[in-house]
């Protein structure tokens, strides 16, 4: 069982020596420390020390905001702490998760983070409804269909030289979408007789 500590500052600028002292009150056995942005996910010290640490270990850290900065960021990394049966401490909040105060501290952290993301799909449900009323909203535009590649894969289709999968894939089209292209180019070109895959 091994205490880790783990700092980090945004900018190579900035000094990591109080962090380094609340490291020693710790009694660490060994500090991964880098100096990167906490918007920045590919973060090397990061993964080298969620790759070293085990069972039992106890991870140490000035504040959550070393971490992550954003609360899903975040959320992944003490998931990753939690699998591998990791105990996280932050100094500055207090923060200890083999506490039930600790806990339940990760409880709101999900909580937050579940209620970011749900206001982000209003707020574009939101934007969606405005831009239909203001006639500025025309949904997803559609793909392009080549006819000429479709009337060649839809004669060998018919004679049953390929499979409607094979015409589909060919054509990188859904299902839904392939067959209401097959039923536009059979209107257009007056073929009546009924199609099948």
């Amino acid at each position: 069982m091994s205490k880790i500590g783990y700092i980090r500052v945004s900018t190579e600028h900035q000094e990591t020596a109080r962090q380094q002292e609340i490291m020693c009150s710790y009694q660490v056995d060994r500090i991964f420390s880098e100096k990167l942005s906490g918007a920045n996910t590919d973060r090397p010290q990061l993964r080298a020390m969620l790759d070293y640490v085990r069972e039992g270990d106890t991870l140490y850290i000035e504040s959550i905001s070393r971490l992550g900065r954003s609360t899903k960021d975040l959320l992944n990394i003490i998931d990753t702490l939690t699998d591998k049966g990791v105990t996280l401490i932050s100094h500055k909040e207090k923060i200890d998760t083999d506490t039930p105060a600790g806990k339940f501290m990760l409880t709101v952290f999900a909580a937050l983070s579940q209620l970011e993301r749900e206001q982000l799909k209003q707020r574009q449900r939101e934007g969606i409804e405005i831009a239909k009323a203001q006639g500025k909203y025309t949904g997803r535009k559609p793909i392009p269909t080549d006819w000429t590649r479709f009337g060649q894969l839809y004669g060998e289709w018919r004679a049953k030289h390929i499979t409607g999968r094979d015409f589909m894939r060919r054509m990188n089209m859904s299902a839904n979408t392939f067959y209401r292209r097959v039923r536009e180019y059979e209107l257009r070109h007056g073929i009546t007789e009924p199609t099948s895959a």
